[in-house]
C-alpha cells in the first residue's frame, strides 16, 4: 500500500492535537472557578491522553514502515533498449579493367598498332654456319587508323643476318597484312642467334631466332 506524504503529515498533526488536549498541571487556578474533578479523575484523563498519543505515534510509524516496504518491493518495468541494426556497408566491385572502355572490361583499340605474325624460320631452327635461308615476317595493322604509305620496317638489333636493314611499308588499313621477305645468311658463331626488327615508332617488333651449328 502506498502512503502519501500528505497522509503522514495529517497523522502527525493529529498526534500534536491529542498532546494539546492534556489537562494543565499548573498550580495556578482561577479562585472564582471551583474545581469539581477529583485527583483520580485527572490522573485517569492523563493516562488516557498519553495512551491515545502513543497509539497515534505507533500508527504513524506503521504507516511509514508500510510505505517504505511498498517502495522497496515495487516492481519497475524497464523499457528495453533496442540496439539499432547496422546496415552493412557494401563496396561495389568494378567490372572494368584498367584502361577499359567501361563496357565489359574490354580495353579500346589504339589508333595505331600492329603485330608481327607467321615468323619463318620457326624459333630455334638449326642452320649451318654461313648457310643461306629466307626470313618471312607478316605485319598486321590491328589499330583503328589506316597507315599512310612510307612507314619503315627496319633492323633493330642482334645478329645481323641480312644485308637489307630497312623496308618501306605500303599503306595499310585496319586489319590489312603485309609480308616481308628477306634474304639471310646464318652467322659464323655457333649457338642461338637472334635478330630483331621494328616498325617505325616502335609500334611492334618482329624477331628471328635460329640455332647455328
Amino acid at each position: 500500500m502506498r502512503i502519501s506524504i500528505r497522509a503522514i503529515i495529517t497523522l502527525f498533526t493529529l498526534t500534536l492535537f491529542l498532546g494539546a488536549c492534556l489537562p494543565a498541571t499548573s498550580g495556578q487556578q482561577n479562585p472564582q472557578t471551583q474545581n469539581t474533578e477529583s485527583p483520580q479523575d485527572v490522573q485517569s484523563q492523563v493516562e488516557t491522553a498519553v495512551a491515545q498519543t502513543i497509539e497515534a505515534q505507533n500508527q504513524v510509524s506503521t504507516f511509514v514502515a508500510q510505505t517504505m516496504a511498498a517502495q522497496a518491493t515495487a516492481t519497475f518495468t524497464a523499457t528495453p533498449f533496442t540496439v539499432p541494426t547496422m546496415t552493412p556497408f557494401v563496396v561495389s566491385t568494378s567490372t572494368n579493367r584498367p584502361g577499359g572502355s567501361g563496357s565489359g572490361g574490354v580495353p579500346p583499340k589504339p589508333d595505331y598498332s600492329c603485330d608481327v605474325i607467321r615468323l619463318r624460320p620457326t624459333a630455334y631452327t638449326e642452320i649451318n654456319r654461313g648457310q643461306k635461308f629466307d626470313i618471312k615476317m607478316t605485319i598486321v595493322n590491328n589499330g583503328t587508323m589506316t597507315w599512310p604509305a612510307g612507314y619503315d620496317y627496319k633492323y633493330s638489333g642482334g645478329a645481323r643476318m641480312t644485308t637489307t636493314t630497312r623496308i618501306e611499308l605500303p599503306a595499310l588499313a585496319p586489319g590489312d597484312q603485309y609480308q616481308v621477305v628477306l634474304d639471310a645468311v646464318a652467322p659464323s658463331e655457333y649457338g642461338n642467334q637472334t635478330m630483331t626488327w621494328m616498325v617505325q615508332g616502335q609500334l611492334c617488333y618482329g624477331y628471328v631466332v635460329i640455332t647455328v651449328k
